[in-house]
């Protein structure tokens, strides 16, 4: 598990915004509401909590720096 500071990813950012997966899924209008990771993957679910708690980005880098809402 990562802890820290993400590194951004100019690629990765790119490839999950213009994934087929993502479009047809929103395209069809397949999607849980909020909050429902815990029902449809809870392994990956608690992972993500973890991570984001863990790990800090650059705007959250900015945030913390100049303390305003972004």
């Amino acid at each position: 598990m990562k802890v820290g500071f993400r590194k951004p990813s100019l690629k990765k950012r790119l490839a999950a915004r213009t994934s087929v997966k993502r479009h047809v899924r929103h395209s069809l209008g397949v999607k849980a509401p909020r909050g429902y990771g815990w029902l449809t993957n809870p392994k990956k679910a608690a992972y993500n909590r973890v991570y984001s708690r863990t790990t800090f980005g650059l705007a959250d880098l900015l945030k913390w720096l100049f303390g305003g809402k972004w």
